[in-house]
């Protein structure tokens, strides 16, 4: 969507994620381009099951690397993924709380009129079940099943120690199983499929 324009010298672009992160630090705008490059689908996903809402998510997306940008100097850690996804996550939490967006665990036990019949459907029913999960289970799900994030890096992102990020882990595939089952039996017959 953006990448920030200069004199790239693209045949000198020679980046690993380590190496571009130290150079982002020192202002690099080639190794911002390239972590962009790597990283905008992931950010752009992450912002999307966060928020629930693509427009939304876009807007987040493009302010979260905007925000990456401004703040390379602030870089100083070896996982540059995990600060990125700190980012992300504070600035969705932010969009969140600005929209007072809280949602009713109990709708996710209302009927199953809506069920349809391919897995495309599903993938999306499972998707908006995602989003009636508490935000601290929703987030560690999202990190850990969508982004294959690491206990290591969650605890990183979220500020928790890691056994805390293995019971959030859980609990939140415990309610989401239970969110779930009763659909799965009525769409596949049983619930093996969890």
């Amino acid at each position: 969507m953006f990448g920030f324009k200069g004199n790239i010298n693209k045949s000198n672009m020679q980046y690993d994620i380590e190496s571009a992160s130290k150079e982002l630090s020192n202002g690099s705008v080639e190794a911002f381009n390239f972590l962009y490059e790597r990283y905008q689908n992931k950010v752009y996903c992450f912002c999307v099951r966060m928020l629930g809402n693509r427009d939304i998510a876009k807007d987040a997306y493009q302010d979260i690397f905007l925000k990456v940008y401004d703040k390379r100097n602030e870089f100083k850690g070896d996982n540059f993924s995990a600060w990125l996804f700190t980012i992300a996550r504070n600035t969705c939490l932010n969009i969140i709380r600005s929209r007072k967006q809280y949602v009713e665990l109990e709708e996710d036990y209302k009927t199953t009129d809506s069920l349809r019949q391919s897995d495309i459907e599903m993938k999306e029913f499972i998707e908006k079940s995602l989003m009636k999960l508490p935000l601290a289970y929703r987030e560690v799900l999202i990190l850990r099943e969508y982004e294959d994030c690491s206990y290591q890096e969650m605890s990183e992102i979220l500020n928790i120690n890691v056994s805390n990020v293995k019971v959030r882990v859980l609990r939140a595939r415990i309610l989401m199983r239970k969110i779930l089952t009763p659909i799965f039996k009525e769409y596949y017959g049983d619930a093996k499929h969890l």
